[in-house]
């Protein structure tokens, strides 16, 4: 990648509003000259990415550094380089941490429907149910209309179940205890040793499949999302008809495309 190619100055001061403050323009562009490929640049170099005269470049560096965000090697003069510190994180963390995990996720399961051509949603787990917190429909698959805060019992669903797998074996156990499972369809799984096993298998492997069990015909496959301890924290799925996907169609392509964006949903969480 040449410098003309990735001028990170001149996007942002190429056509400033009448309200822009030039000098605000300048200094982000100069903290926006450095990159994974140009961790360390001069003076110079700077002033050239950044698009500005070098000495506005040299008292932009000068201020950043007082401030923290910028550290300059030993020495002085035109050998001398500069380098972005962890403190620039601070201008990205506030944004991150105001976000909730709706907003995280909704542009991420946009792109996922567009891709599987299904509805796709997130959840969260409430004592026995999990409450629908972002949703992409594409057709309607359910006798209900699903909307955020629709709820359904956990343990019939695939979200659930990723939910319930979470859980520290003490809630699960209380919380299994304190349920009632009952028939939503001739599938729905009831007896609660049977339940048990299949949570093993979702916590194990990382992914759940429900299949007719809450409703006639809808099938689902559902994984974790993790924040950064590592809890589950939500769970996202993709949901389709029984007649117009198989189980193995299912889990060979929606699967995995479920899985990708479930890791970049959990990499910004992480930030969070």
């Amino acid at each position: 990648m040449n410098d003309s190619a990735a001028d990170p100055g001149k996007d942002s001061a190429a056509a400033p509003g009448k309200d822009t403050i030039q000098s605000l323009v300048r200094g982000l562009a100069v903290i926006r000259a450095f990159d994974a490929e140009h961790p360390d640049l001069t003076l110079s170099e700077v002033a050239r990415r950044a698009a500005i005269p070098r000495a506005a470049a040299g008292r932009f560096l000068r201020t950043l550094e007082d401030l923290g965000y910028v550290r300059g090697s030993a020495g002085s003069g035109v050998g001398r380089t500069f380098a972005l510190t962890p403190r620039v994180l601070e201008l990205g963390f506030s944004y991150l941490s105001a976000l909730s995990i709706p907003e995280i996720v909704q542009p991420h399961l946009e792109r996922l429907s567009r891709e599987v051509d299904e509805s796709v949603s997130a959840a969260v787990l409430d004592d026995g149910d999990i409450v629908y917190i972002a949703r992409v429909p594409t057709r309607r698959i359910m006798s209900v209309r699903i909307t955020i805060g629709t709820r359904f019992p956990a343990f019939a669903t695939s979200m659930g179940r990723v939910l319930l797998a979470g859980l520290p074996a003490a809630a699960l156990d209380e919380l299994l205890a304190a349920s009632v499972l009952p028939s939503l369809t001739e599938r729905t799984v009831t007896d609660a040793a049977q339940l048990r096993a299949e949570l093993d298998r979702v916590r194990a492997e990382g992914w759940s499949l429900v299949d007719g069990e809450l409703e006639p015909g809808l099938r689902s496959v559902a994984v974790p999302l993790r924040d950064r301890r590592g809890d589950v924290v939500a769970a996202v799925n993709v949901s389709t008809s029984a007649t117009r996907d198989t189980v193995e169609h299912v889990l060979e392509r929606h699967l995995p495309a479920l899985q990708q964006t479930a890791a970049a949903i959990d990499a910004e969480l992480r930030l969070v």
